[in-house]
């Protein structure tokens, strides 16, 4: 059975820039409507942005307290990332502060990346977050620290990040796209808001929690990264669960 499931997931992730990854994507009926149904438009957004729409990467952004997941793109050519669009999210679950244990609800915080495509997902589409990582790991519960954590269609969750289905038709047309021209590590960074100065000074007016203010003043120069530059940081995880940013 454990030899199934990883020969299952290495065709569902499909291999660097051979171009078969849309291939296998696309004998799904729910994979074939969303192009059929969206794929101009995609390339119409990519296109205002001014990125390739035959050679791009994406990263992916969500904000809990808005409700928001945005789509950034970059060109192969280029080094800086642009925004696509900025799609609501349709459900939520738990409070804003990171998931530390199976059930608590919670959606996760912290840095990522889409571990796996379901293109017959029971929520229409959906896309696996790589949660646990290594700092959830070590600072959540050792035994059951929770998983199975996706971006889906279907407006429902008991901690994830729900999409309505006319939406996740483009984030998923997106996200294969780029992983069929070779991008293997697609990033998801989650925030409980906007991590600007107006943000932090909400969160502390709101939480008193040491333990997720702290774990907010850790993320933040992730947020701040980016916001400045529009290059992602380079994030690495200390012993003690920390995230450092470089």
């Amino acid at each position: 059975m454990r030899f199934l499931l990883i020969f299952f997931s290495l065709i569902i992730l499909g291999f660097k820039g051979d171009g078969n990854f849309k291939k296998q994507q696309l004998q799904y009926p729910n994979v074939r409507t969303a192009y059929k149904e969206k794929w101009n438009l995609v390339k119409s957004k990519l296109a205002k942005a001014g990125i390739d729409s035959s050679h791009f990467e994406i990263f992916i952004r969500i904000f809990k307290k808005e409700a928001k997941l945005e789509v950034w793109g970059r060109s192969k050519a280029s080094s800086h990332f642009k925004l696509v669009d900025s799609y609501a999210i349709c459900s939520s679950s738990g409070d804003l502060g990171p998931k530390r244990v199976e059930g608590d609800l919670q959606v996760p915080e912290g840095f990522y990346q889409v571990k796996l495509f379901q293109p017959n997902s029971e929520f229409f589409l959906a896309l696996g977050v790589s949660y646990p990582n290594q700092s959830d790991l070590i600072k959540g519960n050792k035994t059951s620290p929770g998983g199975d954590i996706m971006i889906h269609g279907n407006c429902v969750t008991i901690g994830c990040m729900p999409l309505t289905d006319d939406i996740i038709k483009e984030v998923y047309i997106m996200a294969t796209e780029a992983r069929n021209d070779g991008q293997m590590n697609i990033p998801i960074h989650i925030f409980p808001t906007r991590m600007t100065p107006e943000g932090i000074a909400w969160l502390k007016a709101n939480y008193k929690d040491e333990d997720k203010l702290s774990f907010w003043e850790n993320i933040e120069p992730g947020f701040t990264y980016f916001e400045n530059k529009r290059i992602l940081p380079i994030v690495t995880t200390n012993k003690k669960g920390d995230y450092i940013i470089q």
